[in-house]
């Protein structure tokens, strides 16, 4: 069953995937990032604006077969479509369609947007209702 956290309070949602990304990347894990179009096209601009030895690669889900094998990270309107990968992060406002291929699910929630907030209280209660145990990450507690 895929482990399921909530990663609450993030000041800047694009900033914390970065920064997440790296950290699977360091991890050895391969991610795939899923959410609208304007957020995915936002967060590879800052992708390629992490410094040299912050450098994360990464792909878009519509680059060829081969780019996406060899990617640890990818990014995904359709995770479904990406390929196989050990952590999916949603930035959406949606359950990301096949969530429960992945070995974790990692949903980051907006510490100011309060209807990204809203939507993280429907996710919560989809996946609890469907009998997942969610991890509840504090980013405030944790410094960000």
């Amino acid at each position: 069953m895929t482990e399921i956290a909530f990663h609450f309070n993030a000041p800047d949602k694009l900033a914390y995937a970065c920064r997440f990304a790296r950290k699977a990347l360091r991890s050895e894990a391969s991610l795939v990032i899923t959410a609208p179009a304007a957020v995915l096209d936002a967060l590879d601009r800052a992708l390629w604006a992490m410094g040299p030895q912050d450098f994360v690669a990464h792909c878009r889900q519509e680059d060829d077969a081969e780019l996406r094998e060899a990617s640890p990270v990818v990014l995904a309107q359709d995770p479904r479509a990406a390929g196989p990968a050990d952590v999916l992060l949603n930035l959406g406002a949606s359950v990301p369609a096949g969530f429960e291929r992945f070995g974790r699910l990692v949903e980051v929630v907006s510490s100011v947007d309060e209807a990204d907030r809203a939507g993280a209280r429907d996710r919560w209660r989809h996946y609890t209702q469907r009998g997942y145990a969610i991890v509840r990450h504090d980013l405030v507690l944790k410094g960000g």
